[in-house]
């Protein structure tokens, strides 16, 4: 059986052929899937008067990294090596006997005791007290702790930064002499949460975060183009920043990906494909199989926030309108799930329909809602099905 009319792809096209160009995105790559049909549409260019985009051209996903990594982490829960409510100091110990700051936008010396240890729950949910927060930047000045968060180079509070951070020893050690922003479980906040759990999976399996995520996902699942970087930078996209003066190179192909970095970042720092994405959707839509047991894909893809915890986090006021978070990703209302990367990637998965949705460009977001082309793309999509 058919997943999409005739029609409803055709419109699909114009809808993505509608965007592409070299004042919006210049180039796209967009994979629908439902059922066992797959469409694709490659329209554009790698760099503005560059080389056309290929289906395989890479890009940088920054933030859709943070699923992948979650998933990593219930494959370790699976093998006995971490526990979902354990505490994390026993392979953290730079993060035991916390302390929090009495005020977030307060001095980093008028600190209370945290509540409470640490547990592997609180870094997959986002709430084990530190991250970010749109609240950090909207005073006159930013809070100590973004300060403070530059100043140690952890290149948690911004656009992913490979080659800033230190290696991860370092990094885990500069974070532990920070304070905590809130006690733990008490708000979700963003970001940094994913990057720990990068140092905790490699402190756990005794290798580095991508030999872990190789191992327990890429080759599993044949995502053979996902990595920390690569050294094919001809086939990767060259990321722009809108600005009021058009587009502006943001990263070029030989830039900060194209090196090995010392911290591979847990939160923000892959580049993939479309179809590797895919890949791992079509995994959790199965059920987890060959890498993930059943258990894990429905805590991944459930909410696990209480309404506590959404009611003081998210990023904007109206962030957990119509959505929560589960496991590294969002889960809405409609039962719909996945997460978009800033650098200008997105990711849904809806087992109600059966339906993968991915779209790969390389513009930077303007804010924590998807642009107009993502958004449009999802509609066609299913307005497509059959």
């Amino acid at each position: 059986m058919a997943g999409f009319t005739k029609a409803g792809l055709a419109d699909l096209h114009e809808a993505c052929a509608a965007y592409v160009g070299p004042t919006r995105v210049p180039g796209l790559v967009a994979l629908v899937a439902r059922r066992d049909q797959v469409e694709a549409v490659v329209l554009g260019d790698l760099a503005i008067g560059g080389p056309p985009v290929a289906r395989d051209s890479l890009f940088r996903i920054s933030s859709t990294t943070k699923p992948i990594t979650a998933a990593a982490t219930l494959a370790l829960i699976g093998e006995g090596l971490l526990e979902l409510d354990g505490p994390v100091d026993r392979l953290l110990p730079e993060l035991a006997d916390r302390r929090v700051l009495a005020r977030p936008d307060g001095p980093l010396d008028q600190t209370v005791p945290a509540a409470r240890v640490v547990t592997l729950r609180d870094l997959l949910t986002f709430t084990f007290g530190f991250g970010v927060t749109f609240d950090m930047f909207g005073g006159p000045r930013p809070w100590p702790i973004v300060e403070a968060v530059d100043r140690l180079r952890l290149a948690s509070f911004g656009a992913p930064e490979p080659q800033v951070p230190p290696d991860p020893d370092e990094w885990i050690a500069r974070l532990g002499s920070l304070p905590l922003i809130a006690q733990p479980g008490e708000r979700w906040l963003y970001n940094t949460p994913a990057q720990v759990l990068g140092v905790l999976l490699a402190r756990a399996a005794g290798a580095t975060l991508g030999v872990v995520l190789d191992g327990r996902l890429f080759r599993p699942l044949g995502m053979r183009q996902t990595t920390f970087w690569t050294s094919q930078v001809m086939r990767l996209a060259t990321a722009y920043r809108p600005t009021a003066d058009g587009l502006v190179v943001q990263d070029e192909p030989g830039g900060a990906w194209s090196a090995a970095p010392r911290f591979e970042d847990g939160a923000a720092g892959l580049i993939s494909t479309a179809d590797d994405l895919l890949a791992f959707a079509r995994m959790l839509l199965r059920g987890g199989a060959p890498v993930l047991s059943a258990t894990a894909v429905r805590d991944m893809t459930t909410d696990q926030l209480t309404p506590a915890q959404r009611a003081r986090g998210g990023l904007g006021s109206d962030f957990f309108r119509e959505m929560s978070w589960g496991f590294g990703q969002a889960v809405y209302d409609s039962g719909a799930y996945g997460w978009d990367g800033g650098f200008g990637t997105s990711w849904l998965v809806d087992p109600r329909h059966d339906l993968v949705v991915v779209v790969m460009t390389q513009r930077l977001f303007e804010s924590a809602t998807a642009p107009a082309v993502h958004q449009a793309v999802r509609r066609a999509a299913y307005a497509a099905m059959a």
